[in-house]
């Protein structure tokens, strides 16, 4: 019994060394040059995305948030990307991400005042935090071809970008 406990005592111990050593290590990966802009992590490159402002039209019961332009300049080629953001002043917790349609050579997204099952919603986005004020963004489930955006919840600023 006495020995089953220091067994156990030493294994927790290990257990927490483990842990404070993995929490020790820095994040040794590129590092977005610029604060407040959402970049695409592809390998070891950084590539921005589309930083815009999106116009809002309100309608009786709804809003369309509209970005000019009809694809994306930032593109990748991953259904599952990976984000990396310098916050400063932006709260990475509060970025949702949606799928726009591609209507008029313009990019939109209209959102119910009344949430309805058929309409758009925010898709899942992991936020992990890398070292001070650097964080990690992975989209949680797999994204079909088309035009995305990140932007922070209560905003129309809107990080573009293109999955193909």
């Amino acid at each position: 019994m006495v020995v089953m406990r220091v067994m156990l005592l030493c294994l927790a111990m290990l257990g927490t060394s483990m842990l404070e050593t993995a929490w020790a290590q820095k994040y040794d990966g590129p590092r977005p040059p610029q604060k407040d802009l959402v970049y695409l992590l592809h390998a070891s490159n950084l590539v921005p995305t589309e930083a815009q402002e999106a116009q809002q039209q309100g309608k009786k019961d709804s809003n369309t948030y509209i970005v000019e332009g009809a694809s994306s300049s930032a593109k990748t080629p991953l259904a599952e990307p990976i984000f990396v953001l310098a916050a400063d002043k932006l709260s990475p917790e509060s970025i949702e991400l949606y799928k726009f349609d591609v209507k008029n050579g313009k990019r939109e997204l209209t959102l119910q005042e009344k949430r309805r099952r058929s309409g758009p919603r925010a898709l899942r986005v992991t936020v992990t935090k890398l070292d001070t004020g650097l964080y990690k963004l992975e989209a949680s489930e797999t994204l079909e071809n088309g035009e995305y955006g990140l932007s922070p919840s209560g905003s129309n600023r809107v990080f573009c970008f293109q999955v193909y």
